[in-house]
């Protein structure tokens, strides 16, 4: 038991023996030093390998922004494609004050209804040509004379008018107008409202032919009020010296409104 014993305590060590004698487990040392220039070789590498693919974008870019360029105006040099006439004109003004719109050096018109035209208050088929008011309408190198427009410079044009005519029956019990005493009322059962625009020819010693027409056979003895426009337009190649002008049938209908009735021409070309 005794041997034993002193086995058992020679197996054992003491305190003194575990803090003073060699370790078994070696301490591991510190890996950052090692993993520190690793880090910052690969940033470093990766930043330069950005700032290389933006300037190969942007030079790639710069490089197909200079083909299309080019390929707009592959007959002119490079120094003409790069200066603009719009950046000359802005840097001289003198060139934007030489500059004019066509359009306003074109021929035209437009002349509405002149007003206070007396007309026989009848039903009739016959046309009537309507007269226009200078005054209050617009020319610009044509002439007018009589209700027809006057060619002054050959080319195309585009002819238009707008026709209203209305019609207003008075009730029963409201009492005539002492002018319009005895007057046998206006049958208006079946009335056509016809709108021709003439064409005289000085090519053809100033016969007048109808250039285009329109209009509508209306019943108006329903309502106390009835109205209706008809507008038409067309393009004709005209000479200098050639007239323009407009018959109506049952003028006496006509809205003298200059808004609702007017008759014009303009030069699109020659």
């Amino acid at each position: 038991m005794a041997a034993t014993h002193s086995e058992y305590r020679g197996y054992l060590r003491n305190t003194v023996d575990i803090e003073t004698g060699p370790h078994r487990f070696h301490p591991v040392q510190s890996s950052e030093p090692t993993y520190r220039p690793l880090l910052f070789g690969t940033l470093a590498v990766m930043g330069l390998l950005q700032v290389a693919s933006s300037v190969a974008i942007l030079l790639h870019l710069t490089g197909y922004l200079q083909e299309v360029d080019l390929s707009a105006a592959p007959h002119r040099p490079i120094e003409e494609v790069q200066t603009e006439p719009m950046v000359n004109a802005l840097r001289d003004p003198r060139k934007n004050r030489r500059c004019k719109t066509p359009k306003e050096s074109l021929p035209s018109a437009h002349l509405p209804i002149r007003t206070n035209q007396e007309y026989s208050k009848k039903v009739e088929q016959k046309a009537i040509t309507i007269d226009w008011d200078e005054d209050h309408g617009y020319r610009h190198r044509m002439g007018y004379q009589k209700g027809k427009l006057l060619v002054m410079e050959s080319g195309f044009y585009y002819v238009y008018a707008k026709i209203c005519f209305r019609y207003y029956k008075l009730p029963q019990n409201v009492p005539e107008d002492s002018t319009q005493v005895g007057v046998q009322p206006v049958d208006v059962s079946n009335t056509q409202l016809i709108q021709y625009i003439y064409h005289e020819s000085i090519k053809q010693n100033s016969k007048a032919v109808v250039l285009i027409k329109t209009g509508s056979t209306m019943r108006w003895n329903i309502t106390s009020y009835n109205m209706y426009c008809a507008q038409q337009g067309r393009g004709v190649r005209l000479d200098e010296g050639d007239a323009l002008f407009v018959n109506v049938s049952n003028a006496w209908m006509l809205d003298q409104e200059g808004e609702g009735t007017y008759f014009g021409a303009i030069k699109l070309g020659n």
